[in-house]
């Protein structure tokens, strides 16, 4: 079991991933550096065994097929994740690591978005997909994280070892962040200079296409998690749009004492009856969810058992 494991997941990251090793082994040199080659054509995992690094490889394509390689192989008392790219600085990397041993967080965010991101980030689509990205979660699940989809974190081995990666791509941070949220964890926030990636060095994430995948994730995952809000929500709509249609018939029917529209007033009821059914709908699958987090709860017990014991091992 490792003290510290630093990971570090990586597609043709050649011009930049032997300085991010190296600044990782200077700031922690206590720590493993371990880099997951995800189909690299430019020689990255060779550059990155050269400067130091366990070089592991995924063949599934995807930074979630990635880290749940990662999560799922690596064993430590804390893990520190990071991009390949050198956009964020390992000066913080001892800060972050005691936030997990001595502070005890179950997960520690590198907060771009409060110091340099908007001025370093020269994709203006991003910035303002990251900003609405954290609106949107905070508001949904009531939260106050600074940064949702940051590539900097800090994570306790209660944290990766309780994880269910489902996420395939980069609406992983997504998914980790409203995890921590709903399981109630100890998020803790840590601001970290962001600097933009060196010329010639492409970013991984398009703008568009993986946009739509983040914000598909939360909307799922918004069901999954509070399905109470979510179907009652959709059944307010729903009841709004029978009342619209009711309503006219209705006001004929008092002047004239006829129904002469008896199509749209079939169609009003079963709408209503749609709204009907999704308000129970969400009721019940509410309660499963609080069966399914009080069950989160009590597996804890077994992987703070499993970490006491992996430490006893390492003495």
């Amino acid at each position: 079991m490792d003290d510290c494991a630093v990971l570090i997941p990586c597609y043709n990251e050649a011009q930049t991933i032997r300085k991010v090793v190296q600044d990782w082994k200077r700031e922690l040199p206590e720590a493993t550096i371990y880099v997951y080659d995800n189909n690299s054509t430019d020689g990255t995992a060779e550059i990155a065994k050269d400067a130091g690094a366990v070089v592991r490889w995924e063949a599934k394509q995807g930074k979630g097929n990635v880290i749940r390689r990662m999560f799922r192989e690596i064993d430590a008392q804390c893990y520190i994740m990071v991009d390949g790219d050198d956009t964020y600085p390992a000066a913080s990397g001892r800060q972050m690591m005691e936030e997990v041993q001595k502070r005890h967080a179950d997960m520690v965010i590198g907060d771009r978005l409060s110091t340099t991101y908007f001025t370093e980030n020269k994709r203006r689509f991003h910035s303002f997909g990251n900003s609405l990205v954290r609106l949107t979660i905070n508001h949904l699940f009531k939260s106050e994280i600074y940064d949702i989809m940051t590539g900097c974190r800090a994570f306790s081995f209660q944290f990766v070892k309780t994880f269910p990666v489902l996420s395939r791509g980069f609406e992983i941070e997504t998914e980790m962040s409203i995890h921590a949220v709903d399981k109630n964890m100890q998020v803790s926030s840590l601001k970290v200079a962001y600097r933009d990636r060196p010329m010639g060095s492409a970013s991984k994430l398009n703008t568009y296409s993986d946009g739509v995948k983040v914000l598909k994730t939360i909307w799922a995952l918004y069901k999954n998690y509070r399905p109470m809000q979510f179907f009652c929500g959709l059944a307010a709509v729903l009841l709004a749009v029978a009342a619209v249609l009711f309503f006219p018939v209705f006001l004929t029917y008092l002047e004239s004492g006829q129904v002469p529209r008896f199509p749209t007033l079939i169609a009003a009821g079963f709408i209503a009856l749609a709204a009907l059914i999704s308000f129970f709908s969400g009721m019940i699958l509410d309660t499963i969810a609080k069966k399914s987090r009080q069950e989160f709860e009590a597996g804890l017990t077994y992987y703070e058992l499993k970490f006491k014991e992996l430490m006893k091992e390492m003495d």
